[in-house]
C-alpha cells in the first residue's frame, strides 16, 4: 500500500481542490439545516448543473461517455476533496455512481445516447427499484413482476426503502420477468419512467422528521421492451453490476466528513461545561475524544488498503463489507460521544433559538441509526465477512 501521490494524482486533485475553492458555495453548511428537503434538493441540483458545465460530474466515467475517465485513486481524492472544502453534494447521487456505470456496461447505444447526458447534467434524476417488503437483504427473494406483452412490459409490485423516489424522473427496476422462476433466476432489470400511469410514491416518514425514503407501487405500468437493461430474464448479473459499483466507491472521502465534524466537536468541548469546567477538561470525555480520533484515522488506513486492493485486482474484495460496518457504527459512536458532550443542548432542533449549530447535532445523531440499515445492514456485512474471510458456515 503506497500512501504517496504520483504526480498526476497531484495535478489532479490541486486542479479540483482551485476549482472547489473558487466555485463551491459558501452556504452549504447553513442550507443543510435551514432548509426543507425538497428546496435543499433543488439546490443540490443547479449545483450538479454547474459542476456538470465544468467538467467535474461524473468523474469516474469514461470520457467517451462525458467522464474524466478517473482512476481508482483519482475518485478517492474527488470525495476528499469535495468534503474537505464543505462543497455540497451532487444531486444525481445514484445516477452518477450505481445507474450510470451500470447502463455504460450493458446498455445499447440508443440507451447510452438517451439517458447518460441527462445523468451528468441533473435534467433527468434516477431512483434505484430493488428492495421489497419480504426481501430486503434478500435481493433474489423479490416478486415484483413483469409480465411480456407484445412490445413492451406490464409491471405490478411494490418496493420500498428507496432512495429519491419522491425526486426520481427515472427508476432502474428489478423484476421477475418468469413468474415459474426462483431466486436469481428469471429477473429482469427494467428502466422505467416514473411519469407513467400507476406509478405511485408514497413516502416514509423517518424520526429526522424527513421523508428521505419511499414505497414504490407499480399497477399495471407499461415498460417499452427497449429498456430492457441487458437482457430478458439475466436481471440478476446487471443488479449484481450496479450493487459492485455501489461497493467499490461506498465510504470515500467519509472520513474527511468525519474528521470535519470531530474537529468542530473538539471545538465544542472547550467551551461546552461540565460540572463548571469546559467539558475537554473531563478526563472520560477526552478519553472518549481520542477514541473517535483513531477510530477515524483507522477507517482512512483501511479505506488506503481497499483502494490497493481493487487497483491490484481490478475487483472490490471483503474490505467493502469491512468498512462498511466500521463507518456506520463509527458515525453512531461518534454522534453519541457528541450527545454525551452537549448535554441537553446536543437534542435541541433546528428553529430552536438555543440550538448548536442550529440543531445539526440532533439532526445527525437522529439520521445515524439509519447507517447500519442502509447499503446493505450490518448482520448482512458480518455474515459476507464470516463466510467469505473467515471461512465460516452460513448463518442463513
Amino acid at each position: 500500500m503506497d500512501l504517496n501521490l504520483d504526480p498526476q494524482e497531484v495535478r489532479f486533485r490541486d486542479e479540483l481542490r482551485a476549482w472547489l475553492q473558487a466555485n463551491a458555495p459558501g452556504d452549504w453548511e447553513s442550507r443543510r439545516t435551514e432548509d426543507d428537503m425538497l428546496s435543499r434538493f433543488q439546490y443540490l441540483r443547479v449545483w450538479q448543473k454547474k459542476m456538470f458545465e465544468a467538467g467535474w460530474a461524473g468523474v469516474s466515467w469514461p470520457k467517451e461517455y462525458g467522464g474524466r475517465g478517473a482512476t481508482l485513486m483519482q475518485q478517492a481524492l474527488f470525495y476528499e476533496e469535495m468534503a474537505r472544502a464543505g462543497a455540497p453534494p451532487l444531486a444525481n447521487t445514484l445516477g452518477l455512481s450505481l445507474i450510470g456505470p451500470t447502463i455504460i456496461h450493458y446498455g445499447t447505444p440508443e440507451q447510452k445516447a438517451r439517458f447518460l447526458p441527462k445523468i451528468l447534467s441533473a435534467e433527468e434524476i434516477w431512483c434505484q427499484g430493488f428492495s421489497e417488503p419480504n426481501a430486503g437483504s434478500d435481493l433474489a427473494g423479490l416478486r415484483t413482476a413483469s409480465r411480456l406483452d407484445g412490445d413492451h412490459f406490464v409491471v405490478n409490485g411494490q418496493k420500498v426503502w428507496n432512495s429519491y423516489g419522491w425526486a426520481a424522473d427515472w427508476c432502474a427496476l428489478v423484476t421477475r420477468s418468469d413468474p415459474e422462476s426462483q431466486t436469481h433466476k428469471g429477473l429482469t432489470y427494467l428502466l422505467v419512467d416514473m411519469k407513467s400511469p400507476g406509478v405511485e410514491v408514497r413516502p416514509l416518514r423517518q424520526m429526522t422528521g424527513e421523508s428521505e425514503f419511499c414505497e414504490l407501487f407499480f399497477n399495471n405500468v407499461k415498460v417499452p421492451k427497449e429498456n430492457v437493461l441487458g437482457t430478458i430474464g439475466d436481471g440478476w448479473k446487471v443488479a449484481l453490476g450496479t450493487l459492485s459499483h455501489e461497493r467499490a466507491t461506498l465510504g470515500m472521502g467519509m472520513q474527511v466528513v468525519f474528521k470535519r465534524q470531530f474537529e468542530r466537536l473538539l471545538e465544542l468541548s472547550r467551551t461546552v461545561e461540565r460540572n463548571g469546567k469546559p467539558a475537554a477538561d473531563d478526563p472520560v470525555v477526552r478519553q472518549k475524544l481520542a477514541a473517535s480520533y483513531a477510530e477515524i484515522e483507522i477507517m482512512r488506513l483501511n479505506q488506503m488498503r481497499a483502494l490497493t486492493r481493487i487497483m491490484q485486482t481490478g475487483q472490490p474484495g471483503p474490505e467493502g463489507s469491512l468498512l462498511k460496518i466500521w463507518w456506520s457504527e463509527l458515525n453512531q459512536r461518534l454522534q453519541q460521544v457528541a450527545q454525551e458532550i452537549l448535554g441537553p443542548y446536543g437534542q435541541l432542533t433546528k428553529g430552536n433559538g438555543h440550538a448548536i449549530d442550529d440543531g445539526l447535532w440532533a439532526y445527525s445523531f437522529l439520521r445515524t441509526r439509519g447507517n447500519t440499515i442502509e447499503a446493505g445492514t450490518s448482520e448482512v456485512q458480518r455474515n459476507i465477512v464470516g463466510h467469505f474471510v473467515l471461512g465460516l458456515p452460513k448463518s442463513y
